[in-house]
């Protein structure tokens, strides 16, 4: 599965417990640069996790609105492990549920 965190300026011991939950591909967008309001979601990702404290208002509802348009799930969450833990494993069940019914 691949994740696209935005927030936060360093995700620290984050990746290897993502890595631990079933992430291969994990990137990470710290939403400070003026650019990072321009993105688009690339293709291969599966889930998209907002870190809530480390980002504006205006870009979270500029990732709500390209995570509809590309139809990735998404997921708001505190940049506290214990908060992201309980999301990314209610959020990777649902994409592992989907990709069965798919194949």
């Amino acid at each position: 599965m691949s994740i696209l965190l935005i927030g936060g300026d360093s995700l620290g011991n984050i990746t290897e417990k993502l890595i631990a939950n079933g992430f291969e591909d994990i990137e990470h967008i710290t939403g400070r640069k003026n650019d990072a309001k321009n993105f688009k979601i690339p293709r291969n990702i599966d889930l998209v996790m907002v870190l809530v404290d480390f980002v504006s208002h205006k870009l979270t509802a500029i990732v709500k609105e390209e995570s509809k348009r590309s139809d990735v799930k998404i997921a708001f969450s505190k940049r506290s492990w214990t908060h992201m833990e309980k999301k990314i494993q209610q959020c990777a069940k649902e994409l592992t549920d989907v990709k069965k019914v798919i194949i």
